[in-house]
């Protein structure tokens, strides 16, 4: 929603969305200063659509306030009131928590969410950002405590970070039936799917090293990039790790080229193609955009075993856990 330069912009891609079959909206308390939950909110008015045909997601932990930030119980509680009155709804479906608060214990962080479902202010929650040892200690004290688990994780996942959502998430999946939403540069708009540059400049910024690829992004962190990506970003020079993924990336546009699509419509696709991703977050900013995006589902039977292998010949990154060592080799 803050990415759309006016509300009317915003109303006509969530109009689309709704229209082709998408019907989660994600959003977050601190995305555009409130601003985002606002706008979607009187969409909602305006289009009256069936509340049961919808599912409306948000985030807490990071306030456009420093003191308004964490995860205690008054925060998460004033949080999701607060949501609700932006968004003029009677409940929110699924309220995700935005990263662990290392200053709050586990057991107060369910008990509060436990708490705002019981009251039918949200009906499920998740979270965002978290380890899978966090989300499987989340769980016990759900467990201890006679407390509703959480049902879904958002994590990043795309061409260039896989390890998470492929070799560590599964397990969760399998054992304690959490969902994975994946979200990624390229769905959130971040990389250019235009066959000139084919988001090449995107690992050219010295931004990616620092926040993106240590995943360590705070809200105003974020308000940062975005004003450096409106304003243009300052050049700097490539370094030996910049041009490994850039060489990679221009291999898979060249790909791309050939199935006659864009680099994002492919990752896209891609990402899809993993049974575990029950939900990808889509990004734009305009309709063309998101038509774009909605065009790479008819490239997915595209993508049979020959193409998915040289995806990951080009990518050479397939993850894998290290071998086990006995200890009695050791000695």
């Amino acid at each position: 929603m803050g990415g759309c330069s006016n509300e009317e912009t915003a109303e006509a891609v969530v109009a689309l969305a709704y229209e082709s079959g998408i019907n989660v909206f994600d959003l977050s308390e601190a995305h555009s200063g409130h601003r985002a939950e606002i706008q979607f909110g009187r969409i909602l008015l305006r289009r009256a659509w069936n509340r049961s045909s919808y599912v409306v997601t948000t985030k807490i932990y990071w306030n456009t306030k420093a003191e308004g930030r964490g995860l205690s119980r008054k925060h998460i509680i004033e949080s999701v009131q607060a949501s609700l009155v932006r968004l003029q709804l009677s409940y929110i479906d699924i309220v995700m928590i935005h990263k662990v608060d290392p200053m709050c214990p586990m057991e107060e962080i369910v008990r509060a969410m436990n708490y705002v479902i019981s009251k039918g202010w949200v009906m499920y929650w998740g979270t965002s950002r978290w380890t899978p040892v966090e989300i499987m200690e989340a769980y016990t004290n759900c467990r201890q405590f006679n407390c509703v688990t959480p049902i879904v994780e958002q994590a990043e996942y795309h061409l260039f970070y896989r390890e998470k959502p492929e070799l560590y998430m599964p397990e969760l999946y399998n054992k304690i039936g959490v969902g994975l939403m994946a979200w990624s540069t390229v769905t959130i708009g971040m990389v250019s799917s235009k066959p000139e540059d084919c988001g090449v400049s995107f690992f050219s910024r010295s931004s990616y090293k620092n926040k993106y690829s240590s995943f360590s992004w705070t809200e105003d962190e974020t308000q940062s990039l975005y004003k450096e990506q409106e304003y243009g970003w300052k050049e700097k020079s490539a370094d030996d790790e910049t041009r490994k993924y850039s060489d990679k990336l221009r291999d898979v546009c060249a790909l791309a080229e050939r199935l006659g699509c864009s680099f994002g419509q492919l990752a896209i696709a891609w990402s899809l193609k993993n049974e575990s991703v029950q939900c990808l977050l889509l990004g734009a900013s305009n309709i063309d955009q998101l038509y774009e995006s909605l065009q790479s589902l008819q490239l997915i039977p595209k993508l049979n075993a020959n193409i998915m292998n040289e995806i990951e010949r080009i990518l050479d990154n397939k993850p894998s856990r290290p071998p086990m060592i006995s200890t009695l080799a050791l000695r």
